[in-house]
């Protein structure tokens, strides 16, 4: 028999923060500049790396990357928050709230990818110094950026058939300030137990096997980094891997704090804003502040700029 649904529920109602205590246009204003801040921080990544000709490698290409994800994750979820906390909650409708989570689970699954392509990246150039171009070339980069988007596509849309069987014909509040599964499974009226299969699925494929992949790469590369025998010389190479182990850390373990160890809502909701928020405006500061490449790179396109700008009005 072929199954339709028929949703009586049209729109949801996101709670957000509702312990503000009249702090709303406050928070209002630190979100929107945290927004701003990430925007341009990470289009600066994108902008310099592309402009710099000594940036043209395999790393700093998964970076630009890297900075379109977070581009993708935070205005996917800060738009909408934002009139959230500034209006004490928000309504959307039922596809919109969908349309939300499958960007932000496309979001978030590339970067699971794309952190562990990062990471492979890092074990062939540390381990592997002498095989490293001839492994690491534009077609293997092209390529692995290809798998990680159809990856991405094919979950999506996995996530999107399964979603669209689900009746939704009773209550249609969600305390938290985006659409996340969780929360919108507990609002459906239909047996979730396909749904949740699925999620388990593509939490092993998607999360566990990246991050195993991860670990055991970072294994690699620390015993062939004590191989060496000058601390200069471990020091040296362990920068170059540095940022994304601080990347790798912050964003797996504010997911795991999640998802993993069970909390009240409230302090859910917050430590939320750790990996929607916070992190996506983290990544860029790291890696800027922590490559001696980038810096040299973003003071010499600001130079140009200010150059071709007195040429101007000379």
């Amino acid at each position: 028999m072929q199954h339709h649904n028929f949703s009586k529920v049209t729109e949801i109602l996101l709670l957000g923060f509702q312990d503000l205590k009249g702090l709303n246009v406050s928070f209002f204003l630190l979100l929107l500049l945290i927004y701003c801040v990430t925007i341009c921080g990470n289009l600066l990544i994108i902008v310099v790396v592309s402009s710099s000709r000594s940036l043209h490698s395999p790393m700093y290409f998964f970076l630009t990357q890297l900075s379109f994800s977070d581009i993708l994750l935070t205005t996917t979820i800060v738009p909408n928050m934002l009139h959230t906390v500034l209006y004490e909650g928000s309504s959307i409708s039922l596809i919109g709230c969908f349309a939300q989570f499958y960007f932000f689970s496309a979001a978030e699954a590339l970067e699971c990818l794309l952190l562990t392509v990062m990471s492979y990246d890092r074990y062939q150039a540390i381990c592997n110094p002498l095989h490293y171009a001839s492994v690491m070339d534009l077609t293997c980069c092209l390529r692995a950026i290809v798998l990680c988007w159809l990856v991405i596509f094919f979950t999506v849309l996995m996530i999107f058939l399964t979603v669209r069987q689900l009746d939704f014909c009773g209550p249609n509040v969600i305390d938290h300030f985006f659409c996340d599964l969780e929360p919108l499974l507990e609002l459906s009226c239909s047996d979730t137990f396909i749904m949740k299969l699925e999620t388990l699925f593509l939490v092993i494929f998607l999360a566990i096997c990246p991050v195993t992949v991860i670990i055991v790469s970072y294994v690699y590369i620390i015993f062939t980094i004590l191989k060496i025998p000058s601390v200069t010389g471990r020091q040296k190479t362990f920068s170059t891997c540095s940022a994304h182990l601080t990347v790798v850390s912050l964003f797996y373990g504010s997911l795991i704090t999640i998802y993993v160890f069970p909390r009240k809502q409230n302090a859910k909701t917050i430590l939320s804003l750790f990996y929607t928020v916070v992190t996506p405006l983290l990544n860029p500061i790291i890696y800027s502040l922590s490559n001696s490449d980038i810096k040299r790179a973003l003071k010499k396109l600001l130079k140009n700029i200010f150059a071709c700008e007195l040429n101007k009005t000379l």
